[in-house]
This record gives structure tokens, sequence and C-alpha cells, in this order.
């Protein structure tokens, strides 16, 4: 059994069942403890009864800087959530814990009146995607070489796909698309194509 909560600064020091997973980004303390700060009710753990965190996931709210509306309104995100950090440690995978704690950070961003929530998951990973898949999600473009890491060994890099999912704000839907997996962008141009 497991208990669902907001992460707290100690938890920071509890991470490793997840973060030993190769697919798993690690990040310096302060990344977290930065999280912890400036979005606190989107670092969400699970810990199961020994008190160990078992599963977590970390986003974000944000948009860009006004300047970018004058490069055009199609280069402008707006206030959008972001999941940064999805992970499970592989004992209690296949629970149904990712798919709660990614709907927790979806109402969390609902609250703050984001327009779309958005993420970025290795095309490989098909797991993932077809649980984004199952939970509104849908793939908004490739971003070619996005993994420079390899955790398969094979000396390359990865693509992954930006995944979008509107929220109640965007009712017409303008945020996401339906051929995404059509539409390639190099990681620079990620922002701003």
């Amino acid at each position: 059994m497991t208990s669902i909560r907001q992460a707290s600064p100690t938890d920071v020091c509890k991470l490793n069942l997840c973060n030993l997973d190769p697919l798993t980004e690690n990040y310096a303390r302060k990344f977290y403890f930065d999280y912890l700060v400036r979005w606190p009710t989107m670092f969400i753990v699970a810990e199961n009864l020994k008190g160990q965190i078992v599963a977590y996931v970390m986003g974000k709210v944000e948009e860009d800087p006004d300047y970018v509306k004058l490069l055009g309104a199609d280069k402008y995100l707006p206030w959008h959530g972001h999941v940064t950090c999805l992970t499970v440690a592989p004992q209690y995978r296949q629970m149904g814990l990712a798919k709660t704690l990614t709907a927790r950070l979806d109402q969390a961003c609902e609250q703050e009146n984001a327009w779309f929530m958005d993420l970025f998951v290795r095309v490989s990973n098909k797991t993932a995607i077809n649980m984004y898949k199952g939970m509104g999600y849908s793939v908004y473009r490739r971003v070619v070489d996005y993994y420079s890491d390899d955790p398969t060994g094979n000396g390359t890099s990865e693509d992954a796909f930006d995944m979008r999912k509107s929220l109640s704000r965007d009712r017409s839907q303008k945020y996401i698309r339906e051929d995404g997996e059509n539409h390639s962008i190099n990681p620079e141009d990620i922002y701003h194509p």
C-alpha cells in the first residue's frame, strides 16, 4: 500500500529507489529543492509503508516572456503545465502509480488555470506513451535527438515526443494537433521554431 502526498524537503534524500532506473533523469539536489520552493503543489510523491519514496512526479507552470509575442502568436507558449519528471521504482510499476501521479499534477495545473499540459518522452518508451495517450495526451511533435544520453548502450541519441493535453481553459484545443508524429523539429527549436 502507498500513500500519495505533496513532497517535503526530506523526500529529496529518499528518491534512490526511483532514480536508480536508467530511464529516469537525475538532477542535482538544488534542482529538486527549487521545484519544492517554486511549485510545491506540483512535486508529488508516493510513499510505501516503510517510508520509502516509490514514485514521484515533478511539474511546473510556465509561459514565454512577453517579448516572444513580438515574434508572432504562433511562436508564443501561453501559461501551461509541464511534467518535468515522472518515475516509478521498478518493483512498483503496473500498479497505477504513474497514472495517479500524472492525474494529480494535471489537477494542480488545472487549478492554476493553465491552457494545456506538456511533457517529453522517449519515442522508445511505448509503455509511457500508451499510458499518456490513455489519459488524453497526444503527440504534438517529434524532437529529433532530444535525449543525448543512451541508457541502451548503443552510443546514440534518441528522439522524444512532445506530448500535450488540453485543459478546460483550451476549449477549442488550439494547443494540440492530430498528426503530431509527422511534425519534427530540432531541440534548439523547441520553444521558438
